[in-house]
């Protein structure tokens, strides 16, 4: 099953894992794919693919582990937005669980957490929904604006993931925060699994 934002949703998932030497060899492939289905959020993971084509691989290694790994400001674990380390969190990485499962995957235990960004991306890239992506749109708007705070350009990244979700982005980061306080309407998730059973998501 695919939506229309599939390539979109796969692209952002290998743009927002570290760039190793395999990131870099699809970069091709993956500006082909994106050139074959325009649409929201293209323009901007095109901007990102010129970015990561023309930057030297080891500083855009190096740009990775500065913009994510030394800042919690800038975390691409979607609960920990809304969440931080509450025990709330963890009754939403069960649920990410259990979207994953009753949709025919099981998360396989790589060392991150459920709700790792890239990992979700693959998800609804491959599964055809963005459920997730949906509820945790607050966390995405308040990462685009930490991202685009630092000129980051995996700011694009987040822009392109954005403009797939229906509604306007909110205008400023308190607006952001306000949403993240309230939260996005909630879907009710029900759909029977489907395909190949117990798919593992590929993260970083």
């Amino acid at each position: 099953m695919t939506t229309p934002h599939a390539v979109v949703h796969a692209a952002a998932a290998r743009c927002l894992v570290y760039p190793d030497g395999e990131f870099h060899a699809g970069l091709g492939v993956l500006r082909a794919a994106l050139d074959e289905q325009p649409g929201p959020g293209r323009r901007e993971l095109c901007a990102f693919l010129d970015h990561a084509g023309s930057t030297d691989p080891d500083r855009l290694r190096q740009d990775y582990v500065r913009t994510f790994d030394f800042s919690g400001r800038r975390c691409l674990y979607l609960t920990w937005w809304t969440d931080g380390d509450t025990r709330r969190r963890g009754r939403s990485l069960v649920r990410f669980k259990e979207i994953y499962r009753e949709h025919g995957w099981e998360y396989a235990d790589t060392g991150e957490l459920p709700d790792f960004l890239p990992a979700v991306c693959e998800f609804c890239a491959l599964t055809g929904t963005d459920t997730l992506l949906r509820e945790h749109r607050p966390a995405l708007e308040l990462l685009r604006f930490a991202l685009t705070d630092a000129e980051s350009p995996w700011a694009d990244v987040l822009r392109a993931l954005v403009a797939t979700l229906p509604g306007a982005s909110p205008r400023d980061r308190a607006a952001a925060q306000a949403m993240a306080r309230n939260g996005p309407p909630r879907e009710d998730v029900g759909l029977a699994p489907f395909g190949t059973p117990l798919l593992e998501v590929v993260s970083r």
